[in-house]
């Protein structure tokens, strides 16, 4: 569970108040010899930290724990750099200060309420030199904050005491109220040194905005000799030739940029009405978050700058979404904005909803417009609302569960597109029946020199053998370049049967257009002059661009299903824009429904095609 930050201190019975440690956050498994100690992103901290590992086996009960490992200083303060640092810094005290309770005797306690769970903790830490329970008041958090500010603490944690724990959430019923204005950055570059100074100047820093850089400034103080040269190791092997950034950066020094891939948190006095940091302060790196921690997290701290006037929120219900940007170019040249993008897809909500409902998403995000090519994100993240829907699913190419998005209504649909997703491109299995998928997919793929019209003969070819094979067959404009030909399925066979069914379709397609179509993958043993017959779509875990999807390209085309007599010449992919699709579905209904309908019998489309 994540806490959102606030600005004012507060008097409230119902709210429990906390010192604010300045450590790592570290989740404690205990049961019986087998303990574990891990940060929030799973970084095993067993060796890292033995004292605590060792003082964790000797609680008597099979536990959960949540609090943080800190390092107190002289003055008895938790102190980050002397953690950092601790192998130079032994002679300190290391503590882990516990803080919740997730698990007590192989039972869930997060739907207790926190007070509760807190008590349970409490009963179960021994006294203890390392191992030490994070005690708290009630009620009197103004007073709380001021004792904090006099000791110099990096300030208080305030928690609503009937909150249950909401895992992987970041929650407005925990909230950090800090002594100092901090945040983690991204370091993007580094400036020439100038005198007797070694290494680099000062660090160039950004903050993420919906998957976007923006400049935050940049800082030379808070180093010593050590930490300069520690991060300037780490920076080398990421050198690169070009800024991250859209916007022109002005530094007094020459800048070498690197590629985003470590954070740093960074104290400052305010921020500035052009969104920069006053006098930041460099205070460590943050080995616990990554660079696609950034990206994904829409942040809302309140000491960032302000929202933009053209922000607002779309409410479904209970649930608001907020949209921010709206007013972005994502179509230059058509003058098309975000927000008219977002208003197309609530538009079209009923129509490609059922496309998407229970299928993991591979979020493809443009959150600068069609002007660069995005990114791929497909984790959830910890920062995604607590009402998303998501599921798990290990993936073998990564070695790692993934926590796919599950879209299944307009809520999820405009969260989706306010992270920059111009297209949508779901598994073609649901998550009920992950390795059956409900449809065969065969992507048409030109190559640079095949024309639209070699693409429509292909297209009437397949027609032909799935006719033949007395098989239902429906196509959409990919919309792009291609054409896309999909058979319903219905789960009634596993990837790897759809895939050799499409397989033996495109061979004999083939067979019959062998001067300007291929089985070949590689583009260049293919030559430029053949259209890609693509069956390798029909694996788990592949995705393609959904009917009624827009798509990051020239002209705002949306892929788009087709009538059989539509699929001849003169047929173009950019007759079909978001400016037309509404009005064309409102007049032909949803013409790519069977799709999801009654499955074909591949044993017996086999048996017609021999």
């Amino acid at each position: 569970m994540l806490a959102k930050e606030t600005k004012q201190s507060f008097d409230d019975k119902d709210w429990l108040f906390e010192i604010k440690w300045d450590g790592y956050r570290a989740i404690a498994e205990i049961n019986g010899t087998d303990t574990k100690l891990y940060s929030r992103n799973g970084i095993s901290f067993l060796q890292r930290y033995p004292l605590v590992t060792n003082e964790l086996k000797k609680i008597k009960h099979a536990a959960i724990l949540d609090g943080e490992v800190v390092v107190l200083n002289e003055q008895g303060r938790s102190d980050f750099q002397k953690l950092q640092d601790y192998e130079n810094n032994t002679h300190f005290p290391m503590c882990y200060y516990v803080f919740d309770l997730l698990s007590l005797n192989s039972l869930s306690t997060t739907e207790l309420p926190l007070i509760e769970r807190k008590k349970l903790l409490k009963k179960i830490i021994p006294k203890n030199p390392i191992i030490k329970f994070s005690d708290h008041i009630i009620e009197n958090g103004n007073s709380f904050f001021k004792a904090a500010i006099q000791k110099e603490l990096e300030g208080i944690m305030a928690k609503k005491m009937n909150g249950l724990y909401l895992t992987g959430t970041r929650s407005s019923e925990w909230l950090k109220i800090k002594h100092h204005n901090t945040d983690d950055v991204i370091i993007v570059g580094y400036t020439e040194p100038t005198g007797a100074r070694r290494y680099f100047g000062a660090l160039v820093l950004a903050i993420a905005k919906t998957g976007e850089l923006i400049y935050a400034g940049h800082t030379g103080s808070g180093f010593n000799e050590k930490s300069l040269k520690e991060v300037y190791e780490k920076l080398q092997p990421l050198i690169i030739d070009r800024s991250p950034f859209t916007q022109k950066v002005k530094t007094n020094m020459p800048v070498t940029w690197v590629q985003p891939k470590y954070v740093c948190e960074v104290k400052f006095t305010e921020w500035t009405k052009d969104g920069r940091m006053r006098h930041p302060i460099f205070l460590h790196l943050r080995e616990d978050k990554t660079i696609n921690d950034m990206l994904s997290l829409k942040k809302k701290n309140s000491t960032k700058p302000a929202a933009t006037s053209n922000e607002n929120e779309i409410a479904f219900g209970k649930i608001k979404v907020a949209i921010t940007n709206r007013n972005k170019l994502y179509w230059p040249k058509e003058k098309i904005t975000k927000g008219m993008m977002i208003d197309y897809y609530q538009s079209m909500a009923d129509y490609i909803l059922p496309y998407l409902k229970d299928r993991p998403e591979s979020l493809k995000r443009n959150p600068n417009g069609i002007s660069d090519k995005g990114f791929f994100h497909k984790d959830a993240g910890t920062d995604a609302p607590s009402w998303i829907k998501s599921k798990k699913i290990y993936s073998e190419s990564a070695e790692k569960e993934i926590d796919y998005i599950i879209c299944n209504d307009k809520a999820t649909l405009a969260y989706l597109n306010n992270l920059g997703c111009i297209e949508l491109n779901p598994w073609n299995s649901t998550i009920q029946s992950p390795d059956k998928p409900d449809y065969m997919i065969i992507d048409i793929d030109p190559s640079e020199k095949n024309t639209f019209d070699q693409v429509i003969e292909t297209a009437l070819q397949f027609k032909k053998v799935l006719d033949k094979a007395k098989a239902g067959a429906y196509c959409k404009t990919s919309g792009a370049t291609g054409l896309h030909i999909f058979v319903p399925m219905q789960k009634k066979y596993n990837y790897e049967e759809v895939k050799n069914f499409a397989h033996i379709l495109c061979r004999l397609v083939n067979e019959q257009l062998p001067q300007f179509t291929s089985l070949e993958r590689n583009l260049q043993k293919r030559g430029s002059n053949k259209i890609y017959l693509d069956y390798l779509q029909n694996r788990r875990g592949q995705t393609i661009s959904s009917a009624y999807s827009l798509r990051p390209v020239k002209g705002a085309s949306v892929s788009t299903p087709l009538q059989w007599k539509e699929v001849k010449k003169g047929l173009s992919p950019a007759d079909f824009t978001i400016a037309n699709i509404l009005p064309r579905v409102k007049k032909l209904g949803d013409i790519f429904k069977p799709v999801l309908g009654k499955g074909v019998d591949i044993k017996k489309c086999l048996s017609y095609l021999e």
